[in-house]
């Protein structure tokens, strides 16, 4: 399956992960291309502050798996941005993760995933399956293997 992993991160964080997806994907024989989102202006992005730079097209894919970290316990402002311009994804499966640093999955991932869910499912997509990665210290390597092995299911 040719899938397109379209992501933002602000640190890095959502970059590692990304890669990781990438690699247990591509293991199991699937095509992928790994495409960040860009930015120019105000960083940490900040609504009206910056602009997008790069803008991943996601017509060429069967899949399309969504990351972006959680910025003040929302979905971060560059990931909202690019969603509300997306085509239509009818046919696509689709898949979203978000990444964030408090433990509690409630304070911030929750409402990303549900923005992000919203935005996939308003264009028609057939919506596979979500995760929280946790960067806390004490969640990050149970959080993020999770999120590996559950990425590797839906697809």
């Amino acid at each position: 399956m040719k899938i397109g992993l379209v992501y933002y991160s602000q640190s890095g964080n959502t970059r590692q992960v990304a890669g990781k997806i990438k690699d247990k994907l591509v293991d199991s024989g699937h095509e992928v291309t790994l495409d960040e989102i860009t930015i120019t202006g105000k960083s940490p992005a900040q609504p009206g502050q910056f602009q997008l730079n790069h803008v991943p097209a996601v017509d060429g894919y069967e899949a399309v798996i969504f990351g972006a970290p959680v910025q003040a316990f929302s979905l971060n402002p560059a990931m909202i941005a690019y969603m509300s311009q997306l085509p239509s994804l009818s046919g696509k499966k689709v898949a979203c993760f978000v990444t964030k640093q408090l433990p509690l999955l409630f304070v911030g991932g929750t409402g990303a995933i549900a923005r992000m869910k919203k935005e996939v499912e308003s264009r028609g997509a057939n919506l596979v399956g979500t995760d929280i990665v946790v960067w806390a210290e004490s969640k990050r390597d149970k959080t993020t293997k999770q999120c590996i092995e559950n990425m590797g299911k839906y697809f």
